[in-house]
């Protein structure tokens, strides 16, 4: 994954603050300097706890960091997993018939390469279930490292079968975390903590899917990892997803839907939307606002956009609104994040993929 060229998202998704410490929590002072100057995301980002960056700024953190370190995994095994690991991993898979034998391929391939960290693949009914089983010390670092070997081994398993698996539920070691809401986007509504085992189920007949992918998709895989694996495959099934879905397509006319317009559209009633949207953990007025928050950093950070014309686009009719939402949201306000965006140099393009 670590040297593969960096292309640009359609979407204008964010990432957590919290996935970007993590990231460099395993470098040193001056390295983490380096590779956040890298990625164009300011150092001062770190100390703003609701503060979102650019997917694709994240996608090229996690490159720079992989190089920085000559490990795919951030620092958080003993042993490296160092770059190019993951694309020996996905070249292992190809030969596999169904998903069945390339996830258990996929997940030897991990087990070769870390020491602390594993996952197993075994069958509960009708369930399917990868288990994730580790020694990494610290509850932070185990968290990110679980996350991480997640999206790993669910977004390669996706895209081997070209399809998103619906996840049934997925289990986390650790008590709830602040930025818990993130795996619904990642994974599924249904989250349990506090778990004996952090683990990933799916309806068993998932494992008989045909394996469709080859020598020459691998490489356009490869070529836009890891925002392929961390995003391609979210959980777009969702209440939650299918609102933002609804939400974006209407900003083309600067119209916001009602939560009675968008229930029609979905053939439910209000008072249903409502409470689908509070089993998921979000609410419309909720899902409204992360909305306007990506959009609104997408303009500051790639367009030269006035704030007054991103406080239109976004429906406030006054722009002292828009700077109150926005210090909500972020910690600061849309010309500091803007300021802070800028004095940090835009992502570089890695060098081609080995």
């Amino acid at each position: 994954m670590g040297g593969m060229a960096i292309e640009g998202l359609a979407d204008k998704d964010t990432v957590s603050i919290h996935f970007v410490s993590s990231a460099v929590s395993q470098l040193s002072q001056s390295a983490r300097a380096r590779v956040l100057k890298a990625a164009g995301i300011p150092a001062e980002w770190l100390d703003a706890p609701q503060a979102r960056v650019p997917a694709r700024a994240f996608a090229a953190l996690w490159l720079t960091v992989a190089r920085e370190l000559d490990d795919e995994f951030f620092g958080l095994d003993r042993r490296r997993m160092k770059v190019g690991s993951f694309a020996l991993i996905c070249h292992a898979t190809l030969g596999s018939t169904n998903l069945e034998r390339a996830l258990r391929r996929l997940l030897r391939g991990f087990h070769v390469i870390l020491d602390d960290v594993a996952g197993e693949l075994s069958l509960e009914g009708d369930q399917a279930v990868i288990a994730i089983r580790g020694v990494i010390d610290g509850p932070e670092r185990r968290r990110f490292a679980e996350e991480t070997f997640l999206v790993m081994v669910y977004g390669l398993a996706c895209w081997l079968i070209g399809r998103r698996i619906p996840l049934t539920r997925v289990d986390f070691r650790g008590a709830r975390p602040a930025h818990a809401q993130e795996y619904v986007n990642m994974f599924c509504d249904a989250l349990r903590f506090d778990a004996e085992v952090t683990a990933v189920r799916f309806d068993a007949r998932w494992l008989s899917s045909p394996v469709i992918q080859n020598g020459r998709t691998v490489k356009s895989f490869l070529r836009t990892a890891p925002q392929s694996v961390f995003l391609k495959y979210r959980n777009g099934d969702s209440w939650t997803a299918r609102l933002r879905r609804r939400l974006r397509d209407g900003m083309a006319g600067r119209e916001w839907a009602s939560l009675e317009d968008v229930a029609r559209d979905f053939h439910v009633a209000p008072t249903t939307l409502r409470r689908k949207l509070e089993a998921e953990g979000a609410s419309f007025q909720g899902v409204k606002d992360e909305l306007r928050r990506d959009v609104a950093i997408h303009h500051l950070c790639h367009t030269p956009m006035a704030i007054a014309d991103i406080s239109a686009l976004l429906g406030f009719h006054e722009i002292s609104a828009f700077y109150r939402a926005f210090k909500k949201w972020t910690g600061v306000q849309p010309g500091e994040y803007r300021l802070l965006k800028q004095s940090a140099p835009g992502a570089r393009e890695p060098p081609p993929g080995r």
